[in-house]
This record gives structure tokens, C-alpha cells and sequence, in this order.
């Protein structure tokens, strides 16, 4: 080969390295800003509380497992879809009494493995970064929107838009998933981990797309109950951010700016 050839090959692997080097910093950047917040938080609480901060959540998980365990018993089954299968022929009544303990009610046609997996990781940054109560009050916001909008989709019916075949009304609808997916949305908000949170809007809409059946529906319904409850929370942040600044030098309140402090 020429002195002219590998000069000229040097040289574009010496461009391509310097391409290299200054793409990966930027990556670097972006997947700081997009989790930094998130990770301190959680490494902070963790570090702070130890196995106490995810007491929720491994009673969650415990609790899931259990349910998964008696519901594939002979005995079992029938105990646990009374008290924690809802449908959308159940009474509304009933329905609203069987919320609370659906959301530990994994589906028998899935590994329990992936709803473990996903309550442990999802429910554990949840609760470190939102505290328990908020994180209870999401899940069941979350689970509580999917199975409402079952009962609206099915009153439409399947020609309508966002309507549901009347057949869905004996399925059982989605269990801990919908409140997965309305905890990871909201945290990824309350973090401005928007591009995270962008994937999980994008991955529920994909799997409506690819199998559309009530569970991916109630996902999204989860999601869009979520983003209600985030719009809210923007909205009263920032009244209270306005009026903190309107008010007169020595008076309390929010003066820098910064969003008010999460209880």
C-alpha cells in the first residue's frame, strides 16, 4: 500500500475516533440529566433507610407472590377471584370493593416472574422517591382509570371510537400491570425523565397496535388518569410558585422560583 493510502486511512480512523469521543460525552450528558435526579434520589433514600424504605414494596411483592401461589390452587382459585378478580359485569359496587386487592392479582396467563420483577423495580422507585402513601395513591388512581374505562368502552360498544366489544365485559382486567405503568409515568414527570418516560407512553401505544385486547387499552387509560393527575400537579405548582413571588419583601413563600418541596 502507498504512503498516500495509509496516511489517508489513518487519518479517517483518527476522525472517526475524535467522532467517537465527542458523541459518547454527549450521550454521557444526556443520560445524566435524564436519570441523575432519580438515581441520587433513590441511592439517597436507600442509603439513608436501608431495606425500610421498600417496605410497601416488598409487601407488594410478597403479597403478589402469595395471591399467584393460592390462585393456582384447587382451593384457591375461587377465594381470590371473588375477592380481588373485577370485571366490567361485576356491579359497580362490587367492583370498586375488589379495586384495592386486584392490584396484587397477577394474571394466570403470564410468568409471575415478569409482574414480580416489575412491582419490585417500579413500585421500589416509587416508594423511595414518592413515599408510600403517594405510591399507593397512584397505583390505585392508575388501576382504578382502567377499570372505569373498561366499562365505558364496552357502553360504547365496537364501533366506537375508543368503544369495546361487549365480550370483554367477563375479562379480567389487568392487575398490578396498569399500576406499574401509571407509577413509572408519573415518577418519570415528577423527575423530568421525559425521554423515559416518553418509551413507556410509546411501548403501551405499540402493544395496543400489535395486540389490541383490554389490557393494553387499560394501560392507556391508566396512563392518560396519570398524566391528568401530572397536568394538576404542574398547574397547582405553579400557583403557588406566582403567588409566592407576588408577595411583598419579608412575606413567606416561594421566591427563587424553584417548584414547592413534595410533602
Amino acid at each position: 500500500m502507498s504512503r498516500s493510502g495509509t496516511s489517508r486511512s489513518e487519518t479517517s480512523r483518527s476522525e472517526t475516533s475524535r467522532s467517537g469521543t465527542r458523541r459518547f460525552p454527549a450521550l454521557r450528558r444526556a443520560a445524566r440529566r435524564e436519570w441523575d435526579p432519580l438515581f441520587t434520589t433513590v441511592r439517597a433514600g436507600l442509603s439513608d433507610h436501608g431495606v425500610r424504605a421498600l417496605a410497601l414494596t416488598l409487601t407488594a411483592v410478597t403479597l403478589t407472590a402469595t395471591v399467584q401461589l393460592v390462585q393456582n390452587q384447587a382451593w384457591g382459585y375461587g377465594p381470590v377471584q371473588n375477592l380481588g378478580a373485577v370485571r366490567a359485569e361485576d356491579p359497580l359496587w362490587l367492583a370498586l370493593l375488589r379495586t384495592p386487592l386486584s392490584l396484587f392479582v397477577p394474571a394466570l396467563d403470564l410468568p409471575v416472574w415478569g409482574a414480580l420483577a416489575q412491582i419490585l423495580l417500579v413500585f421500589g422507585i416509587a416508594e423511595v422517591c414518592l413515599g408510600r402513601w403517594r405510591t399507593l395513591a397512584i397505583a390505585y388512581v392508575a388501576t382504578l382509570a382502567g377499570t372505569l374505562y373498561a366499562r365505558v368502552g364496552i357502553a360504547l360498544g365496537p364501533d366506537a371510537f375508543l368503544g369495546l366489544p361487549a365480550s370483554d365485559a367477563q375479562v379480567v382486567d389487568t392487575g398490578p400491570s396498569a399500576a406499574v405503568v401509571g407509577l413509572a409515568v408519573y415518577v418519570c414527570h415528577a423527575y423530568r425523565a421525559w425521554f423515559t418516560g416518553s418509551l413507556v407512553v410509546v411501548a403501551m401505544v405499540v402493544e395496543v397496535l400489535v395486540k389490541d385486547n383490554l389490557a393494553g387499552r387499560e394501560h392507556l387509560a391508566s396512563i392518560a388518569a396519570v398524566l391528568v393527575v401530572c397536568a394538576v400537579r404542574e398547574w397547582l405548582g405553579r400557583r403557588r410558585t406566582d403567588g409566592g413571588q407576588g408577595l411583598p419583601a419579608g412575606g413567606s413563600g416561594t421566591r427563587s422560583g424553584a417548584p414547592p418541596m413534595r410533602s
